[in-house]
């Protein structure tokens, strides 16, 4: 058993702390949120008054939050300030590679071990435990982030030092919104062209066409295996998240002189569909634009984001 501080239980966080909690973790969980906090108090975690106090006495600590700006401040705040030496420190965040590298320098002055470890698989990934985790430290601390991390994961993977976790995260994300473009486009061009989606999609899962987008996320309803296309796009991925992670690819693309078209033409095609009030239904949604039918999601979403 070891003492575990969680800060940050959103729709990710929320479950990446109870399943630290079924791993029989000692789990001290602090958000900013009322509600965010009863759930977590529901699922067996410890109520912390501040992030400072949830850290106090943790062995590890793992935090989940919005931006590099939340990261920055909670740690140097709270984090580096207040908890014990000798714990593990870990971000799971999805932040730019900047920070990452910053909050981790600054982590090993303090004489702390770090490690930048954002996620990939959604909402029912962080409830089921079954996360990946791309990692970015030295590689003598990589068992124990490993160790850490083996409650909320299906898979933890070395990307490299300090940052690399962040960069890994962005690039497989651009791929994953350019491709799930792709396969929207590619849906609705068959619905046009009088093909039926089943049909499609039982030769493009088998032909060249085939990718996670079609054959494990399927965007058109009721096609492939259960996807949140089959509960009105809600759950999964929120397009709002797909944006923020194209807007961080694309700004860490500029900084390192790399072209990236597609990623750029797919953050301006998921900032059109937040701006139109569907950041908060998942990101494969976007199908219902290409096929010009946004009025069959839920209205109640507009203005959402």
């Amino acid at each position: 058993m070891s003492r575990v501080a969680f800060i940050g239980l959103g729709n990710m966080g929320g479950g990446m702390a109870a399943n630290q909690v079924k791993a029989g973790h000692q789990v001290q969980a602090f958000d900013l949120n009322a509600q965010a906090l009863a759930r977590a108090h529901g699922a067996g975690c410890t109520v912390a008054e501040t992030a400072a106090l949830a850290v106090a006495e943790a062995e590890v600590v793992i935090t989940m939050l919005p931006a590099g700006a939340h990261v920055r401040q909670v740690f140097a705040d709270s984090v580096l300030p207040h908890a014990q030496r000798g714990a593990l420190l870990i971000d799971c965040s999805t932040i730019d590679v900047d920070s990452a590298r910053a909050v981790g320098a600054q982590a090993k002055a303090a004489g702390f071990d770090f490690a930048d470890a954002p996620v990939s698989g959604g909402i029912a990934a962080a409830e089921a435990g079954s996360l990946t985790f791309m990692v970015g430290c030295d590689e003598a601390l990589f068992p124990k982030v490993e160790q850490a991390l083996a409650p909320m994961a299906k898979a933890v993977v070395h990307a490299g030092e300090a940052g690399a976790g962040q960069a890994a995260k962005i690039c497989n994300n651009m791929v994953l919104g350019v491709s799930m473009l792709g396969v929207c486009e590619a849906f609705a061009l068959a619905e046009k062209l009088g093909l039926a989606a089943d049909k499609f999609y039982d030769i493009a899962s088998k032909s060249s066409g085939q990718c996670w987008s079609i054959t494990s996320y399927c965007p058109w309803p009721g096609v492939g295996p259960a996807s949140p296309a089959d509960k009105g796009y809600e759950g999964g991925f929120l397009s709002a998240l797909m944006l923020k992670d194209l807007k961080l690819a694309q700004e860490a693309a500029a900084r390192a002189g790399a072209a990236t078209p597609l990623g750029a033409q797919a953050e301006a095609m998921y900032a059109l569909f937040d701006r139109l009030g569907f950041g908060g239904k998942d990101f494969s949604a976007v199908l219902q634009l290409m096929r010009g039918r946004l009025d069959e999601l839920d209205e109640t979403v507009r203005g959402g984001g």
